[in-house]
C-alpha cells in the first residue's frame, strides 16, 4: 500500500497504523483505471487487505490455490507440452524457433517433461546447457532422472521436486567458490547491492555473483542496480549452505551479514546527523528488511556469542533513524537488549547511553516519571566514568520530563546546566536542543516573547548544520508562541511548514503534534469543523505509535469542542477518557480535566 501511495506522491510519508494506511489507499485509487499486479502471493490473507476499489482491476498470481468472493479463479497450472518446448528452446538459442531443434525434438519434450513444464525449472536447466558447452541435451536428460529418483527417495524438503532437482544439476556444476557464494547469498532475506555480497560472501569484484546471474540462480534488477533471489531459490541456498557450509559456516554467514548491516544503519545515521537527513533515511528504509534480519540474528545469539553481542551494543549508539521508524515500544525492545549487550560486555559508556534512550523511548509514551528514573540511572554513569556528552544529554532530558510534569523552573535550570556543557564540548545539535526546551519552559511561564528568542537561536542553529528533525520542532514551537499572542494566521504558517517537514522525514510523533496544533489555531479562528477533523487524525497517530500524553491531550481538546457544540454526553465521555489517562501519567493536566469534569457535571444537573 506504500508502495502505491508513493509512487504517486513519492515525498508522502504514509502512516503506520494499518487501517488508516488503507483507508488512504483506498481514497488515492478510487476512480482511477489501474491494473495492480499482486505477484507469488502466499494466501488470500495476504491479498485481502490489498484488493482496490472497483474502479481498479487486480491480477494475483500465487503457487497455492485459494479463491476470494466476486473474484474470477483461473488454474493456470504449468506451461503446456508445446509451450514448455518453446520456451526450454528460447532459452538455450534465444533467437531459434522449436523448429529448429527438430532433430532432437524428443528430448526436448523429455526434458520439459522431467522439469514439470514448470518456467523456473525449465529456465535453470536451459542455462545449464548454455553454460555447459560439453553437456549434450540427451545426457542431460539422463542426469535429470537420475536426480529425479534420488530427491523422491529422499523425500520432498519444501521446494518443488521438480523444481529442486533441475536446481541440483546446476548446483553441482558450479565451482567450488561459486557455490560457497550461492550457499551465502541465502542469508538475503530481500533484495541487495553488490557491495554487500562482496563483503558477505567474499566475493571479490562480485565475479561468482555474475556467474550466478548467467546460470539464471539470481536475476539481476538493472534499473535498480540490485540483485534478487526467487524464494524458491533462496530455500534452495539455505538448504546447501545448510548441508554443506556446516554450522559453523553458517553461523559466519550471518554474523557478516548482521556485521554489514550493522555498518549500513551506522552510516545512514552519519548521513542523517550530518545534513543529509532524507538520504539518511532512504538508505535506512532500502535496507529496513537487511537491518531487522541482522539484528535478529544478533539478538539471537548474544548470550553465546560475543561478536553479537558487540553488534546489539553498538548499532543503537545513535538511535535517530529508530525514533522516526519505529513505534517507542517496539524502540525500548530493541533498546533492552542493547542494553543486555553493553552489560554483558561490560561497556559503561554505552550502559548508560542505552539507559537514557530507553528514558526518551519512556517519555515519548507519556511516562515522564519512568523517562527520570532512566536518565538518573544514566547522568550517575555518565558522571563516573567522565562522559560530559551524555552527562548533558541526560540532564536536558530530565529538563524535558520537569516541563512534561508541569515544573517548567526546574526544568529551566537543567536546561541552562545542559547548555553549558554543549557549548563547552561544542556540541551544536545538543545546543540547538536546550536552547529550544529553554523556550518550551518560559513559554509555560507564560513568557511567549522570550520564549520566541530562544526558538529562533535553535532554529538558526538547526538549519546551520541540517538537523531537519529540530528544523521541524522549532517551527512547530514559533507557531505555539504566535498562538499564545494571539497570532493564530501567522501560527498556522509555521505549522503547515513544520508539518511538511514532519511528513518529509516520517516523524509520526511531530506529525501528529502539528495537526493537532493546527486544530488549535483554527479554533481561535472559529472554524470548529476543521477543528475536530485535526484533532482526530492527532489522536489516531498518537494512539497509533503509543503517545499517551499526547492521546489524553487531544482527547481533552476534542471534549471542549464537543462541549461547545453542545454535544455534553460525548464531551463528558471524552474528557473522561483524557483523565484516566492523565491521572495514570501523572500529568498536572489531570487535575485541569478532573476540574472540568466537576464543572459539566454541575451544568448539568442544574439544567
Amino acid at each position: 500500500m506504500e508502495q502505491v501511495i508513493r509512487s504517486y506522491y513519492p515525498t508522502t510519508s504514509p502512516p503506520k497504523n494499518e487501517d488508516e494506511l488503507r483507508s488512504l489507499y483506498l481514497s488515492l485509487l478510487d476512480g482511477k483505471r489501474v491494473l495492480l499486479i499482486l505477484d507469488n502471493a502466499s494466501d488470500d490473507r495476504q491479498v485481502r487487505p490489498l484488493l482496490p476499489p472497483s474502479s481498479c482491476d487486480v491480477l494475483i498470481t500465487s503457487r497455492r490455490k485459494f479463491a476470494l468472493p466476486g473474484q474470477i479463479v483461473l488454474d493456470l497450472d504449468v506451461f503446456s507440452q508445446d509451450e514448455a518446448v518453446e520456451f526450454l528452446s528460447n532459452v538455450y538459442k534465444p533467437n531459434s524457433s522449436p523448429d529448429e531443434c527438430n532433430d532432437e525434438r524428443e528430448v526436448w519434450n523429455e526434458i520439459a517433461r522431467l522439469c514439470g513444464r514448470l518456467p523456473l525449472a525449465l529456465r535453470t536447466a536451459g542455462s545449464l546447457l548454455v553454460n555447459t558447452q560439453d553437456l549434450r541435451p540427451s545426457q542431460y536428460v539422463e542426469e535429470l532422472r537420475d536426480e529425479l529418483g534420488r530427491l523422491e527417495r529422499l523425500g520432498n524438503e519444501g521446494v518443488d521436486l521438480d523444481v529442486r532437482a533441475s536446481f541440483n544439476l546446476s548446483y553441482v556444476r558450479l565451482s567450488p567458490k561459486t557455490a560457497s557464494v550461492f550457499q551465502r547469498i541465502s542469508v538475503f532475506p530481500a533484495d541487495f547491492d553488490y557491495i554487500a555480497e562482496e563483503y558477505i560472501c567474499e566475493d571479490k569484484d562480485h565475479t561468482h555473483l555474475s556467474d550466478l546471474v548467467r546460470w539464471s540462480f539470481v536475476e539481476f534488477k538493472k534499473s535498480e542496480g540490485r540483485y534478487h533471489l526467487h524464494d524458491l531459490v533462496r530455500l534452495f541456498a539455505a538448504e546447501k549452505l545448510a548441508e554443506e557450509g556446516g554450522k559453523a559456516g553458517r553461523s559466519n554467514a550471518f554474523q557478516r551479514h548482521a556485521e554489514y548491516f550493522g555498518d549500513v544503519l551506522s552510516s545512514a545515521t552519519e548521513m542523517y546527523e550530518n545534513g543529509e537527513a532524507l538520504a539518511g533515511l532512504r538508505r535506512f528504509d532500502q535496507e529496513r528488511m537487511n537491518i531487522e534480519a541482522g539484528w535478529a540474528w544478533a539478538k539471537r545469539n548474544l548470550a553465546s556469542n560475543n561478536t553479537a553481542a558487540s553488534i546489539c551494543n553498538a548499532i543503537l549508539d545513535r538511535p535517530y533513524l529508530l525514533e522516526l521508524r519505529m513505534r517507542p515500544l517496539e524502540r525500548i525492545s530493541w533498546l533492552e537488549t542493547a542494553l543486555a549487550a553493553a552489560r554483558q560486555l561490560k561497556d559503561k559508556r554505552m550502559d548508560g547511553v542505552h539507559l537514557g534512550n530507553i528514558g526518551l523511548a519512556y517519555a515519548d509514551l507519556g511516562e515522564a516519571r519512568k523517562a527520570i528514573d532512566y536518565y538518573e540511572q544514566a547522568l550517575a554513569i555518565a558522571r563516573e566514568i567522565g562522559n560530559r556528552q551524555n552527562e548533558g544529554t541526560c540532564l536536558g532530558r530530565q529538563g524535558q520530563a520537569c516541563s512534561d510534569l508541569g515544573e517548567p523552573r526546574k526544568a529551566i535550570e537543567y536546561h541552562e546546566h545542559a547548555l553549558a556543557i554543549a557549548r563547552d564540548i561544542g556540541d551544536r545539535r545538543s545546543e540547538a536542543y536546550w536552547l529550544g526546551d529553554l523556550g518550551v519552559a518560559y513559554s509555560n511561564l507564560g513568557d511567549s516573547r522570550k520564549a520566541i528568542g530562544y526558538y529562533e537561536h535553535a532554529l538558526a542553529i538547526a538549519r546551520d548544520i541540517g538537523d531537519r528533525k529540530g528544523e521541524g520542532i522549532w517551527l512547530g514551537y514559533l507557531g505555539v508562541a504566535n498562538s499564545d499572542l494571539g497570532e493564530p494566521r501567522k501560527a498556522i504558517g509555521y505549522y503547515e511548514h513544520a508539518l511538511a517537514i514532519a511528513c518529509d522525514i516520517g516523524d509520526r510523533r511531530c506529525e501528529g503534534i502539528w495537526l493537532g496544533d493546527l486544530g488549535i489555531a483554527h479554533s481561535n479562528l472559529g472554524e470548529p469543523r476543521k477543528v475536530i477533523g485535526y484533532y482526530e487524525q492527532a489522536l489516531a497517530i498518537a494512539r497509533d505509535i503509543g503517545d499517551r500524553r499526547s492521546e489524553a491531550y487531544w482527547l481533552s481538546n476534542l471534549g471542549n469542542i464537543f462541549y461547545g457544540q453542545g454535544q455534553r454526553e460525548k464531551a463528558m465521555e471524552t474528557t473522561k477518557a483524557a483523565y484516566e489517562i492523565f491521572s495514570q501519567i501523572e500529568s498536572p493536566s489531570a487535575e485541569q480535566a478532573r476540574k472540568k469534569l466537576a464543572e459539566w457535571q454541575g451544568d448539568n444537573s442544574q439544567k
